[in-house]
């Protein structure tokens, strides 16, 4: 959940350097923003999930994106790049931990939900 937040944070603050009036690329900023909203979404389904199941939530602080700013849209999709490769591998992690506790139905939730989604978003 909180990598999910992470990556919409991050995304939020590539949206807004590239909404910026003196930066002002504003497709490359609603792309971002799009990004960050969908990542928002996803550390949601895994709450509704955790809680559907029984669980319950922790909220811990959101880490801040260590850069704020871009010097180039290619800097900004490689480290969106970056980020996904990282958000990905979290989420292979869970699945490999699911699968060791026997966790079929988490498996299966992970598949259908990130897995396929995480990899077109790299491709």
């Amino acid at each position: 959940i909180n990598m999910e937040l992470y990556a919409s944070y991050v995304y939020m603050a590539m949206s807004y350097h590239f909404d910026r009036d003196d930066v002002a690329f504003k497709k490359i900023s609603e792309y971002f923003k799009k990004a960050s909203d969908e990542e928002r979404g996803h550390a949601q389904l895994l709450m509704k999930f955790q809680n559907q199941r029984g669980g319950r939530i922790v909220f811990t602080d959101v880490k801040a994106p260590t850069d704020t700013k871009w010097d180039s849209i290619k800097h900004a999709m490689e480290d969106a790049l970056a980020l996904e490769r990282k958000v990905n591998q979290s989420l292979l992690d869970l699945h490999v931990v699911a699968d060791g506790a026997g966790d079929s139905q988490m498996s299966d939730f992970l598949e259908a939900h990130f897995l396929t989604e995480q990899v077109e978003a790299i491709k």
